[in-house]
C-alpha cells in the first residue's frame, strides 16, 4: 500500500525541483545570451558596416580631391584623360558607398548628418565640373583659382559633414561596444547569481535529505546495532513518522520491547535455574549429610547399648559373686548409659520439631534464673559422662531472664555435650556467665581439638560437621538447634577457636528479649527489602 507521504514521494519532489531548477536556470541562461546576442548583432549588422562604408567615404573623397588636383596640373593631353578616367571611377566608388550606407538603418541625428554631407558633396562637385570646363577651355589660371577658394571651401564643408558623421558614427559604436560589455557583465553577474541560488538549492536539498531521509535511516540502524549487542536503554525517534521510516521505526520499537521481554525471560530462567542448582546442590548436600546423620546416629546408640548390654550380661553371669558395692557401680554405669540414650533420644526428638517447625512454635517466655539452669546442665552431664571435669562461674549477681526454660536448657546441653565430646578424656570444661552492658553473657570454653579456620563459617549450618571430626560420634544438627535457639531469644552467638588449641563459644541473650509482634515486623522489612530489591534488578530499562 502506497504510504501518503512516502520517500518516494519526498525523492520525487526534490527531483522534481532538481529539474525545475535546471530549466529554469537554462532557460535563463539563453535568455542572457540572446539579449547578449542580439547586442553583438547590433555591431556586427549596424556599426561595423556603418564605419566600414564612411572609411570607405572618407578614402575615396579625399583621393577625389588628389585626382582633382592633378587634373589642374596635367597638360598632356593622355595624362588629363587618365585623371578624368580616374575621378569618373571614383564617383561611381563613391556613389556605391553612399548607396550602402543608405541601405543601412539609422537614426534621425545620422540621417541628418549624413544628409548635409551629401548637400556639401553635391555642392563641391558642381564646382569640380566647373573647374573642369575651365580647364579643358584652356583657362588654367582661372581653374586654379577657383580649386585653391571656392573648390577648397566646399570640399572642407564636405569633409567636415563627414567628419563630423564619422565620429558620431564611432562614438555610436563605442557606446555599442561598452553595452555589449555591460550586457555580457551583467548576463555573467546574474549567471553567477543564478548559479549560487542553484548551489544553494542544491545544499538546502542536500540537508533536507540528510536530515528528514538519511540521518533517521543512520539513527534506526545504529538503534538495530545497539540492539543486537542487547543494549535496550535506547529511543527510537520517528516513530510518528507517515511513511517507510515511520514503519521501519516502529518496526524497530517492536523489536526492541521483543528483545526487553526476551532479556527479561532469560534473567527469570537464569535465576530459575540458579534457584534451582541451590536447591539441588542443597538437596544433595542435605542427602549427604543425612546419610551420614544415620551413620552417626546410628554410632551414638550402638555405644550406650553396649555398655548396657555388656553389664547386665556381666551381672548375669556372676549374679552368685557379686558383692553389693560392685553391683550398685555397675548399676549406676547403666543408668549413666541409659541416662545419655534418654537425652539422646531427646535431643533428636527436640531437634527434629524445631528443624521442621521453626523454634518460634516451642518459645514459651517465663521468668527463669539461668544460673540455676546453668548449674543443672552441667550436673546432668557429669551423670552422663562421669569421667568429665566441668568447672562452672556464675558470680554473685542475679543472672534472672525471660526465655524459655527447656529451649535454653537443651541449647547449653548441647553446647556442653560438644566441649565434653571433642575434648581429650578429663580435660577442664568452664561454663561461665555474667551480666555485661544489660545482657548476661555465657561463655562454654573447652581445651578439645578445636576447630580449622575453613570450617567456621558453616559451623552453624545443619547437618554440617567439622573437617576434623572423623571417627568422633555426632548428629551434626546441635549447633544448628543452638543457633536457632539463639536467634529465637534475639541473642547472639560467636565462637573463638583454634585447631588443636578449644574452642570458646560465646553466648549474649538479652534479659527481656523481643515481643513475638516485634520480632515479626522486624523480619517483614528485611523481607520486603529483599523482594523490592530483586524486583528492581530483574527490571530492565
Amino acid at each position: 500500500m502506497r504510504q501518503p507521504r512516502s520517500i518516494r514521494f519526498h525523492l520525487g519532489i526534490v527531483f522534481f525541483f532538481f529539474l525545475l531548477l535546471v530549466i529554469v536556470l537554462g532557460l535563463f541562461s539563453i535568455s542572457r545570451l540572446s539579449n547578449f546576442n542580439l547586442v553583438s548583432e547590433n555591431i556586427a549588422e549596424l556599426w561595423l558596416p556603418n564605419t566600414r562604408v564612411l572609411g570607405d567615404l572618407n578614402n575615396f573623397t579625399s583621393d577625389f580631391r588628389a585626382v582633382e588636383g592633378s587634373n589642374l596640373l596635367a597638360s598632356a593631353t593622355a595624362e588629363i584623360a587618365a585623371t578624368e578616367k580616374e575621378m569618373e571611377q571614383l564617383d561611381r566608388s563613391i556613389a556605391q558607398a553612399e548607396r550602402n550606407y543608405e541601405q543601412i538603418r539609422h537614426d534621425a541625428a545620422e540621417s541628418a548628418l549624413y544628409a548635409r554631407f551629401k548637400e556639401r558633396w553635391y555642392e563641391y562637385r558642381k564646382i569640380v565640373n566647373q573647374i573642369a570646363s575651365l580647364s579643358r577651355g584652356n583657362r588654367k589660371q582661372e581653374a586654379t583659382a577657383m580649386y585653391l577658394t571656392s573648390s577648397r571651401s566646399a570640399y572642407n564643408a564636405a569633409s567636415d559633414a563627414l567628419g563630423e558623421l564619422t565620429d558620431h558614427t564611432v562614438a555610436q559604436a563605442h557606446a555599442a561596444s561598452a553595452r555589449v560589455a555591460a550586457v555580457y557583465k551583467q548576463a555573467s553577474w546574474l549567471i553567477a547569481v543564478a548559479i549560487g541560488l542553484a548551489g544553494a538549492m542544491v545544499a538546502a536539498a542536500l540537508f533536507y535529505i540528510s536530515r528528514s531521509i538519511s540521518g533517521p535511516l543512520l539513527h534506526i540502524a545504529d538503534c538495530m546495532h545497539r540492539l543486537a549487542g542487547n543494549d535496550t536503554a535506547i529511543e527510537i525517534r520517528g516513530t510518528k513518522r507517515r511513511d517507510e521510516i515511520g514503519e521501519m521505526a516502529r518496526a524497530a520499537v517492536v523489536f526492541r520491547n521483543n528483545a526487553i521481554e526476551l532479556m527479561r525471560s532469560q534473567r527469570q530462567l537464569i535465576q530459575q535455574a540458579a534457584v534451582l542448582q541451590e536447591k539441588l546442590a542443597q538437596e544433595q548436600r542435605l542427602a549427604l549429610l543425612q546419610r551420614n546423620f544415620v551413620s552417626m546416629a546410628s554410632h551414638e546408640f550402638r555405644t550406650p547399648l553396649s555398655i548396657i548390654d555388656g553389664h547386665a550380661q556381666r551381672m548375669i553371669r556372676m549374679k552368685d559373686r557379686l558383692h553389693a558395692d560392685e553391683i550398685s557401680e555397675r548399676a549406676g554405669k547403666i543408668r549413666a548409659a541409659v541416662l545419655r540414650m534418654t537425652q539422646l533420644i531427646e535431643n533428636l526428638i527436640n531437634s527434629s520439631r524445631l528443624i521442621d517447625t521453626g523454634a518460634g512454635l516451642y518459645f514459651h517466655p517465663e521468668e527463669i534464673d539461668l544460673a540455676a539452669l546453668l548449674h543443672e546442665v552441667c550436673q546432668l552431664h557429669r551423670e552422663i559422662a562421669p569421667g568429665s571435669r566441668i568447672a562452672e562461674e556464675f558470680g554473685t549477681a542475679p543472672l534472672q531472664m525471660v526465655g524459655d526454660a527447656k529451649l535454653l536448657f537443651q541449647m547449653f546441653s548441647n553446647l556442653l555435650s560438644n566441649a565434653i565430646k571433642y575434648s581429650a578424656g578429663g580435660e577442664l570444661v568452664e561454663i561461665s556467665a555474667r551480666l555485661d552492658n544489660g545482657q548476661i553473657m555465657v561463655s562454654c570454653k573447652d581445651r578439645g581439638i578445636g576447630i580449622p579456620a575453613r570450617d567456621l563459617d558453616q559451623l552453624f549450618e545443619r547437618y554440617y560437621r567439622g573437617s576434623n571430626v572423623s571417627g568422633i560420634v555426632g548428629t551434626g544438627v546441635g549447633l544448628y538447634l543452638v543457633k536457632m535457639v539463639v536467634e529465637v531469644h534475639a541473642g547472639e552467638i560467636a565462637v573463638d577457636s583454634m585447631e588443636g588449641q578449644g574452642s570458646t563459644f560465646t553466648v549474649r541473650l538479652p534479659r527481656k528479649p523481643a515481643t513475638r509482634s516485634e520480632k515479626a515486623a522486624a523480619s517483614v522489612l528485611p523481607a520486603a527489602a529483599e523482594e523490592s530489591s530483586l524486583e528492581r534488578e530483574t527490571q530492565l530499562p
